[in-house]
C-alpha cells in the first residue's frame, strides 16, 4: 500500500496580486491577468512555462461580480499551452481549486500550474445593496425561483444568502458554549488592527468596541463589521513540482498536507453540526496528513467571510478545544501579531476585502517568505494553514519554508 503524502511532491514558488479596491471600476479580466502575470514573473518563469491552469469558480453568470475571468479567457489572453486545467464550483471551498492543482503536479500532469481566482463585487455592486447568493443577478428575489437546490427551503423563511445561513450557525455555537458578541468582535477588532499596516486593505481606520458593537444588525449575531467587505481585485499564485522548483527565483513552500474531507452532509442547513460545519472534516483531515501539530503553525489565515467562520477554523484546526474558541479569542491577545497563533495578518475579509478565499493563502505565502514589512509576524515563521469555506464547503493547505 502506497503511503506517501503527495502533495508534499509540489510546492507554492510565486505568487501575484492586481490592485486591491473598494470600486476601482477595472475591466476584471484585466485585474486577473495583472495577479496572473506578476505570480509568474515572481516565480522566475514564463508563460511558457505554464501548462496547468486552475481556478475558482470558472466562467459564471448570475451574480455580478462574483467572479472576473475563467479559464477559457486567460487561457487565450495569455495565450498558454496548457497539458492540464479546471475551473469550476463544486470544490471543497475556494482552495479546492488549488489543491486540485497540487493533485494534478502530484501527478504528472502538469509542472507548473497557474492558479488564480478575481473578484469585482464591489464594482458591480454600484451604489446599491449587496446581493443574496443565488436570488437572481438583482439580488432581492425578483422572478427567481428555488428548484431542486437548498434555497427551496430557506428562500420561504427569508434566508436569502450565507449571511442568514451562517449567522444560524453562530447562534447555535452562542446557545451550546455560551459564546458572546464580545468575545466574537475580537475577530473583526484584530483584523481592523492588522489591516491597518496593509497598505491594499479596504479599511484601515481604526475600530474600537463600541464602533463594533454600535452598528445596525445585518442578521443576528451578526452586525456590520461580522460582515466581509465586498472588493475589485485578483490573486494568483503558482503551484509547481518540487523537483522543478528548487532552481526557480524563490525559496519554495512546501505543501505539506491538504484538508478537502467532507464527511457529512452537504447541507447549509442540516449539517450534524452545526457549530463547526464542514470545517471539522477538512480539518481533521489535514492533520491526518502530517506529523506535525497546531503549535507548530507559525501563522494561520482563516476564512472571515463571516467572523464566526474564523472562530470556527481555529477550534476545527485544534488550536483550541471545541466549542472554547469565545475564551480563546476574549481579549484578543491570543490572535494578534505576537499571540499564540496569529490570525489573518492582512486584515483578512473582514477589513482587508472580500478577495473570496486565494487572499488567505497569498498571505501565508507572504508571511512565510518574511515579506510582511509592517504586518510581518516575527520569529521568522516557517509554517503556516491557510483555510477557506464555511458551510458545507471548506478546504485548507499547511505550508512549510523549505
Amino acid at each position: 500500500m502506497n503511503t506517501e503524502i503527495l502533495e508534499r511532491r509540489t510546492a507554492i514558488t510565486g505568487i501575484g496580486q492586481s490592485d486591491i479596491g473598494r470600486r476601482l471600476g477595472v475591466d476584471p479580466l484585466e485585474l486577473t491577468l495583472d495577479a496572473c502575470l506578476a505570480a509568474i514573473a515572481d516565480a522566475g518563469l514564463t508563460p511558457k512555462d505554464i501548462d496547468g491552469l486552475a481556478t475558482y469558480p470558472g466562467a459564471m453568470g448570475g451574480q455580478p461580480g462574483f467572479t472576473g475571468a475563467g479559464v477559457t479567457e486567460v487561457h487565450d489572453a495569455l495565450r498558454l499551452e496548457l497539458d492540464w486545467f479546471t475551473g469550476g464550483m463544486e470544490l471543497p471551498g475556494q482552495l479546492g481549486s488549488v489543491i486540485d492543482a497540487c493533485a494534478a503536479v502530484a501527478a504528472g500532469y502538469a509542472s507548473h500550474v497557474l492558479c488564480f481566482r478575481s473578484v469585482w463585487e464591489g464594482t458591480a455592486q454600484g451604489k446599491g445593496k449587496r446581493a443574496g447568493i443565488g436570488v437572481g443577478a438583482g439580488g432581492g428575489g425578483g422572478g427567481f425561483r428555488a428548484s431542486g437546490n437548498t434555497m427551496e427551503f430557506t428562500l420561504p423563511f427569508r434566508a436569502y444568502s450565507a449571511a442568514n445561513w451562517i449567522a444560524m450557525n453562530a447562534q447555535r455555537h452562542f446557545h451550546e458554549y455560551g459564546t458572546t458578541r464580545e468575545q466574537l468582535a475580537q475577530i473583526a477588532l484584530n483584523a481592523r488592527r492588522n489591516a491597518a499596516d496593509n497598505p491594499k486593505a479596504i479599511y484601515r481606520d481604526p475600530m474600537t468596541l463600541d464602533d463594533y458593537l454600535n452598528v445596525r444588525m445585518v442578521s443576528t449575531p451578526f452586525g456590520l463589521y461580522d460582515c466581509d467587505v465586498p472588493c475589485d481585485g485578483a490573486t494568483a499564485m503558482i503551484v509547481s513540482r518540487i523537483d522543478r522548483a528548487v532552481d526557480l527565483r524563490r525559496t519554495p513552500l512546501r505543501v505539506e498536507a491538504v484538508g478537502s474531507a467532507l464527511r457529512g452532509r452537504p447541507s447549509w442547513d442540516q449539517f450534524d453540526d452545526l457549530t463547526t460545519m464542514a470545517l471539522r472534516d477538512a480539518g481533521k483531515m489535514l492533520w491526518e496528513r502530517t506529523d506535525l501539530r497546531p503549535a507548530d503553525v507559525d501563522v494561520a489565515e482563516l476564512y472571515d467571510g463571516f467572523s464566526f467562520i474564523a472562530l470556527a477554523w481555529l477550534e476545527a484546526l485544534g488550536f483550541c478545544g471545541k466549542g472554547e474558541g469565545g475564551p480563546f479569542i476574549e481579549g484578543g491577545a491570543n490572535i494578534a501579531r505576537d499571540g499564540v497563533i496569529p490570525l489573518n495578518t492582512n486584515g483578512g475579509q473582514l477589513s482587508g476585502g472580500r478577495l473570496h478565499g486565494y487572499g488567505f493563502l497569498h498571505e501565508a505565502c507572504v508571511q512565510l517568505w518574511g515579506e510582511g514589512e509592517d504586518r510581518q509576524v516575527t520569529g521568522n515563521p516557517q509554517v503556516a494553514v491557510a483555510a477557506a469555506g464555511g458551510g458545507p464547503l471548506g478546504g485548507c493547505l499547511l505550508l512549510t519554508r523549505e
